[in-house]
């Protein structure tokens, strides 16, 4: 529910680097939209009273779905033969420490050189970085980059599902972003109208709405940036809205409604052993209390920034 308001949020970091519209290019730092007092505000709060919603939620024994203590048991790491000078090479102690400080040396030189030229560290982080930070803390902490690529290869098992029905909502999103003679599609018929109903204080809220309708048709954040940046961008600047502001309210509708959208949902129910029935009723109470969190978190950011 909050990952798109965090560094793994690929609207905020995508706005840092510079966002290109015709001749106009719209940009806001880090600092005005992941480390804005206002999202922190909206993060802190669902991280802290989300629990005691699901807790005030659970059900009593007699109702409690279990999850099969099978799916819950560790499997032994895979013991690697080193015989061949190849398997040497992969799981030599040299190369891994050659790589790990090269890439340590490439985050620090990149973040002493914003710092050189005035700027703040904070306001650096976009999209490239992030990955490779990432990627170095991987190598790093696997100790072996034969067990790394193992683990990468081991983890994108579980994206099976959602490989499966990407060419399905890329059709979805294909006739979601189709125009007609007139240059109108259906996403953009969408955001307009909200847009049209809107005014500055109102626009980020209304633009989260949208944001999340528009999620049910095109349930990627790059897939939904594309769609609805070139509308709300423009939008935003013409009311006066920051950039920023109007960014994360697509970014937070782009999460929202992330509860209810099969999408993601359909590859952990089929590792879980559960069908969608078992966990919809809870997801739409989530859904609900994020929402509301969310729609006075954008009319505070309005009334106070």
């Amino acid at each position: 529910m909050i990952w798109h308001a965090g560094l793994s949020g690929s609207i905020p970091l995508t706005l840092s680097g510079g966002y290109k519209i015709g001749e106009v290019t719209y940009q806001a730092g880090t600092n005005l939209t992941i480390f804005h007092p206002m999202n922190l505000l909206m993060v802190v709060v669902v991280l802290l009273v989300l629990p005691l919603v699901n807790y005030a939620m659970h059900p009593d024994k007699q109702h409690t779905i279990t999850v099969d203590p099978a799916l819950l048991e560790e499997k032994a790491e895979p013991e690697y033969k080193i015989v061949t000078p190849a398997d040497k090479l992969e799981h030599s102690k040299i190369l891994w420490v050659i790589v790990s400080v090269a890439g340590v040396a490439y985050i620090i030189t990149y973040f002493m050189g914003v710092v050189s030229t005035g700027g703040k560290i904070v306001n650096s982080l976009n999209l490239n970085i992030v990955n490779f930070i990432f990627l170095t803390l991987g190598v790093i902490l696997h100790g072996d980059l034969r067990k790394y690529v193992d683990a990468i290869g081991k983890a994108a098992a579980g994206a099976a599902g959602i490989l499966l029905q990407f060419p399905f909502y890329a059709g979805i999103m294909g006739m979601m972003v189709a125009k007609n003679t007139d240059g109108v599609s259906l996403a953009s018929v969408i955001s307009d109208f909200f847009v049209s109903i809107s005014n500055a204080t109102t626009f980020p809220m209304l633009t989260f709405l949208s944001a999340g309708i528009v999620n049910f048709f095109v349930p990627s954040g790059g897939g939904q940036w594309a769609v609805q940046g070139p509308i709300v961008m423009p939008a935003a600047a013409a009311l006066g809205v920051d950039p920023g502001r109007a960014a994360m309210a697509i970014a937070w509708g782009d999460q929202w409604t992330n509860m209810i959208q099969p999408f993601w949902a359909l590859p952990a129910l089929g590792v879980a052993g559960l069908s969608a029935k078992d966990i919809m009723g809870y997801l739409v109470i989530v859904l609900l209390f994020t929402g509301l969190v969310a729609c006075g978190g954008f009319l505070l950011w309005a009334a106070l920034f």
